[in-house]
C-alpha cells in the first residue's frame, strides 16, 4: 500500500485523494482501505528495524561501516509546524522551509541499509530578540540525536567497526563518544579552523596550531593530538576535484592509527552512498 500511494501521489498532476487511487485502480482496493492504511500510526525507527533486521543480520560483518547523516526535505509550501519549519541548509548556505531528519545507512561489502532515523521536530517556540518574531526550536540538539542514533545501533546489535559522518558531526564530544563508550573507530573531517598538537606533550601544555598550517604532503599519514581529544588521530590531508573542474581540500582524521591513506580517504567515500536512493 505504501509503494502504490507514493507512487499515485508522485504521478498525479491534480488532486490526489483516496477515491482517485481507488479508481486509478479500478477499485482493486477499496478507498476505504486507502484511507485506513493513511489512518494508521506513523511509521517509527523502530517499524524500520523490524523490517531491515533480517536483512542486516543476513549481511552483517564486523568491520561494518555506520554512516550518519543529516537531509532537509523541502516543503516550501506546506504550513509550518513541529516537523515542517525553517532548517539551515548547509549546502545551500541558507535557511529552508521542510522536514529534516537523521538516517543511519549501514554498508557492508556492497549491501547498504537503512537501519534508524530521527525526525528533527521543533516543539518549542521563542521570541527572536533581533527580529521581534516567532520562531521555533527543537528541545535536543542534532549532535544529542546523532549519539541517539550510535545508540539505538548498538543497542540493537548491528556489527560495525567504523563511523562516518560530515564535517557538521565532527565534534570533539562524538569523537570520544564513539571511541570511549561505543569502543568504535571513526573518519571524519575537520573544519580548516580545527586546532592540532604535533604531540602529546605540546598538547599539555596547550600549544595548538590551525591544521591548515601543517606541513602535511598530499597520500601521507601524520599522527597529531585534536583540541579538547584524549587520544591521538591519525591526520590526512585529501586534494580532491570539483564537478567545475576546481581543486579543493579535505582534511580527514581517523581514530584507527593503523589506516593509511588509502584506507581513510576509500572509508570516507563511501559518505557518498547517503546521496543514493534506497
Amino acid at each position: 500500500m505504501l509503494d502504490l500511494y507514493t507512487d499515485y501521489l508522485i504521478c498525479s498532476f491534480g488532486q490526489a485523494s483516496a477515491t482517485g487511487l481507488a479508481r486509478l485502480l479500478s477499485n482493486d482496493i477499496s478507498h476505504d482501505a486507502v484511507t485506513r492504511f493513511l489512518s494508521s500510526e506513523p511509521k517509527t525507527s523502530a517499524a524500520l528495524w523490524h523490517v531491515v533486521k533480517p536483512l542486516v543480520r543476513s549481511v552483517e560483518r564486523d568491520d561494518g561501516v555506520l554512516i550518519i547523516d543529516d537531509s532537509i526535505e523541502e516543503k516550501p509550501s506546506t504550513d509550518e509546524n513541529e516537523l515542517i519549519s525553517w532548517h539551515y541548509d548547509h549546502s545551500k548556505d541558507r535557511t529552508v522551509k521542510g522536514s529534516n531528519f537523521l538516517t543511519a545507512l549501514y554498508h557492508v561489502s556492497d549491501v547498504s541499509l537503512p537501519i534508524a532515523f530521527d525526525l528533527v521536530t521543533k516543539t518549542e517556540q521563542y521570541t527572536d530578540l533581533k527580529t521581534k518574531k516567532s520562531k521555533r526550536k527543537s528541545s535536543i540538539t542534532k549532535n544529542e540525536r546523532y549519539r541517539m542514533l550510535l545508540r539505538v545501533a548498538t543497542h540493537n546489535q548491528v556489527k560495525f567497526k567504523y563511523v562516518l559522518n560530515d564535517v557538521w558531526f565532527a565534534s570533539s564530544e562524538n569523537m570520544k563518544f564513539i571511541k570511549h563508550q561505543l569502543k568504535k573507530e571513526f573518519v571524519m573531517p575537520l573544519k580548516a579552523n580545527r586546532k592540532v598538537a604535533h604531540t602529546s606533550a605540546e598538547k599539555k601544555i596547550g600549544q595548538y596550531v590551525a591544521v591548515t598550517t601543517l606541513a602535511l604532503t598530499t597520500g601521507a599519514t601524520r599522527e597529531m593530538w585534536l583540541e579538547e581529544v584524549d587520544f591521538p588521530l591519525s591526520l590526512t590531508k585529501e586534494v580532491f576535484t570539483n564537478e567545475d573542474g576546481s581543486t579543493g581540500v579535505r582534511y580527514l582524521v581517523s581514530s584507527d592509527l593503523t589506516l593509511s591513506f588509502d584506507q581513510i580517504t576509500k572509508l570516507y567515500q563511501r559518505i557518498g552512498l547517503t546521496q543514493e536512493p534506497f
